[in-house]
């Protein structure tokens, strides 16, 4: 990689030159480049990009050619570096007001200056998620922030620290997915560690909490014990002698039948109105072996407990997390101090939350494992991978996520302006397509077709954007049209045959077979003669319809679309999610494509003429069709 950086940075070299005629070809080269790019090397930030976007910033003639738009490839990443990287695209030259200004603009959402304390001795973020799912968009939230305070605003460290402290829910295949997906994002975490990597200084810090009078052990059930701590009642075992709860924390170690009953309670109060302070639960026993530390542990901390010692043991000095968490801020704070630890700052940030969508890894696991979606990368999921296989792009998701910033301010976000930034991205670079419905499809014969017989030219795929390629647009006599289009038709009405030209319609015929019956109770139309009319006037006519020759190798695909998972915007605590579930969340639909698309791969984005965007989830095989996902646009139905 350094070897392609430093090729990039001396390349950058030929875009320096005030003249567009000698930058022209480098712009080219660049844009084609940048295709299917986010970052000009590798999936994060880079000198690379740095040196490049700078040297087209100061040359007045690129940025002036840049803003026309002519190079969609470049203006796209030209923007994208400029607003997710403020730091590092800044011009040293550039006036202040101008910037103060801009920041004026933008207000709270995307602010980064939220005063975090004392960063001129160095900050150092963690992001420290469980190994028990794959990660979801609230997760890639907190991960993009943390990256982005530690790397981008204060040049600092970042800590990926997998919380493994319960090996009921933990796997290996969960922390694999987590740290591939965080490098798909761009983050690359200075050093990886585990909670679990500290079992045996947590060990000895809860032995000297209880030495110290400042923890008990405590075998009340646990529904007693979570009305006890509503109610503000104190244990019956809170008084417990050091001798004693040394003895019972001793039986949890071993797993024995009488150290499975017991666990170990902080002493903090009985009655606070923060609830989080009333005597938390600092360790459980579990003698289910862990997938780090095999059997070596019976008895393991909770998150609350080992976050405060972790993060000071690490030399974290900002705890940056979701607003959740706010109440336990000072049971985190109570932690260092009682245990003369070095202090940690905490910020908390609004989490996400979208509308008709669960967040909880909780719930989630639960339609995993009842089968109600496919699995972790589920399309209807919310988790980076679902929505990366429903055609979101890794740098539309960190331009939606860093656009939201820091901001303590909890709002219920729409997923409409979510697919919309996804738009921005995809819809310069998507081939176009076409595809028609298979169902009823409607023959049709074209009058005044005059070639002898069929032919192919070669077309742009993209309009806009000859860099995305060609084509082959086969004309015949004979095409294929949608029951929905051929069904607007009116006699002797002239229409537009996409990328060919007008045509009037001379001939409906419909089928008298009432079985046949569409569900809109129209009578199906089996059949529609079109008379060429290539000198008319494509911007008169009401409608644009797009067609395929049969004398081409059709090819079947399976367009598919998706609903929402749960039936109401937003759950209340005493709703259960279970009584939310939508019936039916997945729509398939039978259709035949041009030949051009048997060439798609896997993850291909495209468009199919006014059918909207697809991600190819199954390449066409000889004997089974493509199957493509629709991609949500921003647009509602």
């Amino acid at each position: 990689m350094e070897a392609q950086i430093k090729e990039w940075q001396d390349r950058a070299a030929k875009l320096t030159p005030l003249n567009l005629k000698a930058i022209e070809a480098p712009l080219a080269e660049l844009d084609a480049h940048l295709t299917l790019r986010s970052h000009i090397v590798g999936y994060g930030l880079t000198d690379a990009d740095v040196t490049v976007w700078k040297t087209l910033r100061d040359n007045r003639v690129a940025h002036a050619y840049i803003k026309q738009n002519l190079m969609v490839n470049l203006t796209r990443w030209f923007k994208y570096i400029e607003e997710a990287y403020p730091e590092q695209s800044a011009l040293a030259h550039r006036p202040a007001k101008k910037a103060a200004a801009a920041d004026e603009k933008k207000g709270d959402e995307g602010n980064y200056d939220i005063g975090l304390q004392d960063v001129e001795n160095g900050v150092v973020t963690r992001f420290p998620p469980e190994p028990s799912g794959y990660l979801h968009i609230g997760h890639a939230k907190a991960a993009l922030l943390n990256d982005y305070f530690a790397h981008k605003k204060y040049q600092g460290t970042l800590i990926l620290r997998f919380d493994d402290t319960n090996p009921s829910k933990e796997k290996q295949e969960f922390q694999d997915s987590i740290i591939e997906d965080l490098a798909l994002m761009g983050i690359k975490p200075d050093k990886t560690t585990h909670t679990s990597d500290y079992f045996q200084e947590l060990y000895e810090y809860c032995i000297q909490l209880i030495k110290e009078g400042n923890a008990y052990a405590d075998d009340t059930e646990q529904e007693q014990m979570r009305k006890e701590r509503m109610d503000g009642i104190a244990s019956k075992r809170r008084d417990a002698s050091v001798e004693e709860n040394l003895a019972h924390f001793e039986e949890m170690t071993k797993a024995t039948e009488e150290g499975t009953r017991w666990c170990i309670r902080a002493k903090l109060s009985v009655d606070d109105p923060n609830k989080a302070l009333r005597d938390p639960v600092v360790y459980r026993c579990n003698p289910q072996e862990h997938h780090r530390t095999g059997a070596t542990w019976k008895a393991y901390p909770t998150y609350d407990f080992c976050c405060p010692i972790v993060d000071s043991l690490e030399g974290v000095t900002h705890a940056l997390r979701t607003t959740e968490y706010k109440d336990r801020d000072a049971q985190y704070q109570w932690f260092i101090k009682a245990l003369k630890l070095r202090g940690v700052h905490n910020w908390d940030f609004a989490r996400m939350n979208f509308i008709r969508t669960l967040l909880s890894k909780r719930k989630l696991t639960k339609l995993v494992d009842a089968g109600l979606v496919w699995g972790w990368d589920d399309p209807r999921m919310p988790t980076v991978r679902g929505i990366r296989r429903r055609g979101m792009t890794i740098p539309a998701l960190q331009e939606f996520i860093l656009k939201q910033g820091p901001s303590k301010n909890i709002v219920n976000l729409d997923w409409t302006t979510f697919w919309a930034t996804n738009k921005k991205y995809i819809d310069p670079i998507a081939g176009r397509y076409t595809a028609v419905e298979s169902t009823d499809k409607v023959p049709v014969k074209i009058i005044g077709f005059a070639h002898p017989g069929p032919y192919t030219e070669e077309k742009p795929l993209h309009a806009k954007n000859a860099d995305v390629g060609m084509k082959k647009v086969t004309f015949s006599s004979e095409v294929l049209l949608d029951q929905e289009d051929a069904q607007s038709f009116a006699q002797d009405e002239e229409i537009t045959l996409m990328n060919w030209g007008n045509a009037i319609v001379r001939k409906i015929s419909h089928s008298i077979n009432p079985v046949n019956l569409l569900k809109s109770d129209k009578t199906p139309i089996t059949g529609l003669e079109l008379e060429l009319h290539l000198q008319g006037d494509v911007k008169k006519t009401a409608k644009k319809v797009t067609w395929l020759s049969t004398a081409q190798d059709l090819v079947p695909v399976e367009l598919v679309d998706f609903d929402f998972l749960i039936t109401k915007d937003k759950l209340g605590e005493e709703d259960k999610f279970e009584d939310f579930i939508t019936p039916k969340t997945e729509f398939r639909t039978e259709a035949v494509a041009d030949q051009n698309v048997a060439k798609l791969k896997v993850d291909d984005i495209i468009q199919f003429d006014r059918k909207g965007f697809f991600r190819v989830d199954r390449a066409f095989q000889h004997g089974k069709p493509a199957v493509l996902f629709q991609i949500p646009t921003g647009k509602s139905k």
